[in-house]
């Protein structure tokens, strides 16, 4: 299952954005590390079920909004020189091995300085915030890399050794493929037997690049001053009020409101369950909601998967007819596949036996049978035929 990491200095509002998420518990306080260990929670990438377009109930989305399943990791904050043991130092890194992705929320109200104090609104910069984190985690990369890098290179100089391989393989629990290696060695244009020093932090920050892609969200617009929050977008982030989502989530969960995740609305089921500071909020949210199209949690959950991660939603059936699984069940499962799948990546996905003993596809919407060598695309829907039951 994809993972996303949650990163940033103490007092970002991190643990809030794990909570709005995942409506996990999270400890959240207003003082730099409330999260000593790594919170695991499981949230969801929003897209648009099939079903409404086919005109066939399916019984596994809400009005036509399906939710697919990845994880999420909330660490604890992150200070200058982390990397060399300053704050909860590489404990924080390390928790990180495991994510496919990082989220990088940032305060971009100012009111927290470098080390995760509060600090009057707007006299800390944020975008130094953006640059300190990846320069802590290229140097943790480093500092693994280096430990490995005496070795390696003595193992160049045998004939038939890959060292972009072996270096692939060590950091495999990193999740860093050989092709990661590879095109970090063509962006810094020298051999890898021969890096060492400014070259070698620099092909750790390319390979950071490519392993752990960043979305950076910059939080707390509801109480941001504009000017530091269009610098933070000029830059790609996505802006975010995660206070916002999360009140949102617990109002719809005490069935006050109807929303969901992703919506750039709600309905009050309920208003006289209300009280006056709870519709005073309430209304703050939607005029915020109205200004930026949503609270942004949920944009940046679908931005970090589908586009840093470049993945597309596929629907696996056994019944093309009815677009069920055996028993029945219409759209019973709703698969991230890597964009560039095919058909027998997709059987491999839901078996390996059923991968191994992979005939052929049907694309369940024609009824017609698709190449090998087909790229799967979000919403399409496939029969996979094998040998295997």
């Amino acid at each position: 299952m994809i993972s996303l990491g949650i990163a940033g200095k103490p007092n970002c509002g991190k643990s809030t954005f794990f909570k709005a998420s995942t409506m996990a518990h999270a400890e959240i306080a207003n003082y730099p590390f409330t999260t000593i260990d790594a919170n695991h929670g499981i949230a969801y990438v929003r897209t648009q079920c099939p079903c409404r377009e086919l005109g066939i109930k399916c019984g596994s989305c809400q009005d036509g909004v399906r939710f697919v399943q990845i994880g999420m990791i909330d660490v604890a904050g992150l200070v200058p020189d982390a990397h060399r043991g300053r704050g909860l130092g590489n404990q924080f890194l390390d928790h990180l091995r495991e994510a496919d992705a990082i989220i990088h929320v940032v305060d971009a109200s100012g009111g927290t300085d470098a080390e995760g104090n509060p600090v009057p609104v707007g006299s800390h910069d944020p975008a130094g915030d953006i640059v300190f984190l990846r320069r802590e985690m290229t140097m943790w990369l480093h500092g693994i890399l280096e430990k490995h890098w005496s070795k390696l290179q003595r193992q160049a100089q045998s004939s038939g050794f890959s060292m972009s391989r072996g270096l692939a393989d060590a950091l495999a629990g990193l999740g860093i493929r050989v092709e990661h290696v590879k095109e970090a060695e063509r962006a810094v244009e020298a051999p890898l037997h021969r890096l060492s020093g400014d070259a070698l932090v620099s092909f750790a920050g390319r390979l950071l690049d490519l392993s752990k892609p960043m979305l950076v969200v910059a939080n707390k617009i509801d109480a941001a001053p504009k000017d530091l929050v269009l610098r933070l977008l000029q830059q790609g982030a996505i802006g975010a009020s995660a206070a916002a989502e999360l009140a949102l989530r617990n109002a719809a969960a005490a069935g006050l409101i109807r929303y969901l995740p992703g919506d750039t609305d709600f309905y009050i089921l309920k208003p006289d369950a209300l009280n006056d500071a709870q519709k005073a909020g309430l209304g703050r949210i939607s005029a915020l909601m109205k200004e930026h199209g949503g609270t942004g949690v949920q944009p940046a959950i679908n931005r970090a998967v589908l586009d840093l991660l470049d993945q597309v939603i596929v629907y696996p059936v056994e019944d093309e007819h009815k677009f069920s699984d055996r028993n029945g069940k219409v759209l019973p499962d709703a698969f991230l596949m890597r964009r560039g799948s095919t058909p027998r990546d997709l059987a491999y996905r839901v078996h390996s036996d059923i991968g191994e003993g992979f005939l052929y596809a049907v694309d369940a919407r024609t009824r017609m049978r698709v190449k090998d060598t087909y790229q799967l695309r979000t919403g399409d829907i496939i029969k996979i035929v094998s040998t295997a039951k």
